[in-house]
């Protein structure tokens, strides 16, 4: 079922990046701000209607906010600085939000043309910290991972590259992104050693109707966005062959930005793979769930 659907997405990912690219006016060009904004991701609210194997949850929100450092509009060099945090509410007496993952971070962006345009390619590197904000035990008596109040801490790096292009076919703009993210063993936490992978190569493409210079406003909201995410992890971990299908996370997600809701979109997301909330990093999660979606937060 996982090899189908992993084929599946790529097919359909493939399909739409093959539009032909052609010399489109200067108004349809977009800037290193947007292709940044893109990369970093959108904040977002998960409804309480999960489905899957991830423990019942009130909500999951992912609070995203991104800080802008530049100089001019016509710029090829961008910093951004984002003080991300994801929280779970259990649906649990007292409603626990259990050890939030807490990942500052820091991207900065180059892009190789001076000037917004329809083609364009960019290149960026990240440093981060992800931690859990506890200093616990990381293992409970009975050997098992104190997912309460363990501690879990890593610091890492991330080297990517941004493609970008004006589709005709979808009349919409592609985001095509590769990047290999490296946690240096000494930037961990000892325990993580062995099951929790140091060097991760993402994938990620995107489709979107963009906000365009000479439009007007109602046409320069965007309506639909899709965006499929393939993640193969190396390194040492839990003793599995480097091939083996464990090693792969994958998320795909449908959003809607509907006029009444202004900048807010509803969105529907699959994920499959290992947990990315901090030291529940061992749970396999299959997961279908909603919620709400924007990407206005930003300074």
């Amino acid at each position: 079922m996982v090899k189908k659907t992993v084929v599946v997405i790529l097919f359909v990912l493939g399909f739409c990046f093959s539009g032909k690219s052609q010399n489109y006016p200067d108004t349809l060009g977009i800037g290193l701000s947007v292709i940044s904004q893109v990369n970093q991701g959108s904040s977002y609210i998960t409804f309480p209607t999960d489905i899957g194997n991830i423990e019942p949850l009130w909500f999951e929100a992912n609070i995203s906010p991104n800080f802008y450092l530049r100089h001019s509009k016509n710029f090829r060099l961008l910093g951004v600085i984002t003080p991300q945090i994801i929280i779970r509410m259990y649906q649990e007496p007292s409603f626990p939000v259990r050890t939030p993952s807490y990942i500052p971070q820091i991207t900065f962006y180059y892009m190789f043309s001076g000037k917004a345009n329809a083609r364009n390619a960019s290149l960026f590197v990240r440093f981060a910290h992800h931690s859990n904000g506890q200093d616990g035990s990381f293992y409970l008596d009975n050997g098992e991972i104190n997912v309460k109040s363990g501690n879990f801490a890593t610091n890492f790096f991330e080297l990517g590259f941004i493609k970008t292009h004006y589709n005709s076919r979808f009349h919409a703009y592609q985001f095509f992104r590769t990047s290999l993210e490296v946690h240096p063993d000494s930037w961990s936490v000892d325990e993580l050693k062995g099951q929790y992978s140091t060097v991760r190569w993402h994938n990620a493409f995107s489709v979107f109707k963009l906000p365009v210079r000479g439009v007007s406003d109602k046409e320069k909201k965007a309506r639909i966005s899709l965006r499929g995410e393939l993640t193969w992890m190396f390194g040492e971990l839990n003793g599995w062959d480097w091939y083996s299908l464990n090693r792969v996370n994958m998320k795909f997600t449908f959003s809607y930005y509907p006029k009444f809701l202004e900048d807010v979109g509803l969105f529907v997301q699959f994920y499959h793979g290992l947990d990315y909330y901090n030291i529940y990093f061992n749970h396999r999660l299959d997961i279908l769930r909603f919620g709400i979606i924007t990407d206005k937060l930003r300074f």
